[in-house]
């Protein structure tokens, strides 16, 4: 009986319920398999040309003494190892210095974009303003320009600096008093800007002699305090000090 006839005769008695040929009844079969193969190689080596049988230990060990174990012949090829020990110093300083060059570009990519967000020396420059008065005259206002903003600078009376300071905080809608708002009673420094709608209000006018804002009628004291119309604030008091006494320093 040739091979595949066995083999075709084996799945047609499990198909319908007979007994398969056990492993020692099998194992013949193997046996004449191996031999024949071996014959095979015999004679193309008679013939000069070199043949192996591959793996033919395992095929006989696994015929003559199954299990679920799945078992190599390792005898006839080399496993390559996972890497040469020898050059694994040479393989770390490669990767080392690697992550080195990533970590230094980032570090200067960072720096750029946080050099980049900081103000240039020209803005620097605006943000503070000196200002000589040595020019401005008793009882006048003078208007400057700081961050792109007009700044009323106003010399004031004496009498201004006491009708300012008389007048009742508690009845004021923004109330503060003159003192919090001019650490020189003689000079008030204040934002050029209505805090209704942002308009530019007229210096010396309006009901209190302050500044009065014509676009809704926001009337201002000599203290840049609102005292009547619209607007909900006080003008803005910006950040200065004295330099001198003719010379003050906005920003």
């Amino acid at each position: 009986m040739s091979r595949t006839k066995f083999v075709a005769s084996v799945f047609a008695r499990a198909s319908l319920g007979a007994t398969v040929p056990t492993m020692e009844s099998v194992a013949p079969f193997a046996y004449r398999a191996i031999a024949a193969g071996s014959v095979r190689a015999m004679d193309v080596r008679a013939r000069g040309y070199s043949a192996t049988t591959v793996n033919s230990g395992s095929i006989a060990r696994a015929m003559k003494t199954p299990n679920h174990d799945v078992d190599y012949d390792v005898s006839n090829h080399t496993v390559l190892k996972a890497g040469d020990p020898d050059k694994r110093a040479f393989t770390y300083f490669v990767v080392s210095g690697g992550r080195m060059i990533y970590a230094s570009a980032l570090r200067l990519a960072v720096l750029k974009f946080l050099l980049s967000m900081s103000a240039s020396a020209d803005v620097l420059a605006l943000a503070s303003l000196e200002v000589d008065l040595s020019k401005v005259e008793l009882g006048s206002t003078v208007t400057v320009k700081w961050r792109g903003k007009p700044v009323f600078i106003r010399r004031r009376t004496p009498a201004e600096i006491a009708r300012e300071a008389a007048v009742d905080v508690a009845s004021l809608r923004d109330p503060q008093a003159d003192a919090e708002r001019a650490s020189n009673p003689e000079w008030l420094v204040a934002v050029g800007v209505c805090t209704h709608l942002g308009c530019v209000p007229i210096a010396n006018a309006g009901d209190y002699n302050g500044w009065f804002c014509p676009c809704h009628g926001s009337h201002y004291d000599a203290s840049g305090r609102i005292r009547k119309g619209p607007a909900p604030e006080n003008l803005e008091i910006p950040a200065y000090k004295f330099l001198e006494d003719d010379k003050m320093i906005i920003g």
